[in-house]
């Protein structure tokens, strides 16, 4: 080895070796040799605790049915109605799938929003008779109509609770349409 290799690998040890050491200089944390300042103590105070309020009492379901009027001849007052009442019925409400039964056997009908002959968009697989040719629907009041592809009603069923309807098809056989 040369003379000047010697030095340079001398040197070179020197300031690897130097990189170790820790110096008085500033450091990242002020504390003179890398350590970081030391933290300032939280504040103290007092700690209170009270008893929370009782949560609120769940909302009460309003009752579907109208009540009857107060009138001790009329029996228990305040008591309701034998009269159901229904939500009302929105085309949105009957969007998707439905099955149906309908002259004794059972298929399924599926209503969109598309805009078709006769109302909106509807298709029927596997159903009987005349709910065979059910392409379209709509709603008229409070009744769901189901029409052909000309248009014209195939069946008109009045919501009976929920998410049902019971009607009959022009020709008078019973009709179902439910989820």
């Amino acid at each position: 080895m040369t003379e000047w290799m010697k030095t340079g690998a001398a040197c070179l040890a020197l300031a690897m070796l130097a990189g170790c050491t820790q110096t008085a200089g500033p450091s990242l944390g002020g504390g003179g040799y890398g350590q970081p300042a030391p933290l300032t103590a939280a504040p103290t105070g007092q700690v209170y605790s009270n008893q929370l309020p009782p949560p609120p009492p769940p909302p009460v379901a309003a009752t579907t049915a109208p009540t009857t009027p107060i009138d001790p001849a009329a029996g228990t007052p305040g008591a309701p109605t034998q009269t159901a009442s229904v939500a009302p019925v929105t085309r949105e409400g009957l969007v998707g799938a439905w099955r149906v039964s309908a002259g004794g056997g059972n298929c399924q009908i599926f209503m969109a929003l598309t805009q078709w002959t006769g109302g909106y968009r509807a298709a029927s697989r596997g159903c009987p008779g005349q709910v065979a040719d059910v392409s379209a629907w709509d709603v008229s009041g409070s009744q769901v109509v189901l029409k052909d592809n000309t248009g014209n009603t195939v069946a008109t069923l009045n919501n009976s609770g929920g998410s049902r309807f019971e009607g009959t098809t022009s020709g008078g056989t019973q009709i179902s349409l439910y989820r």
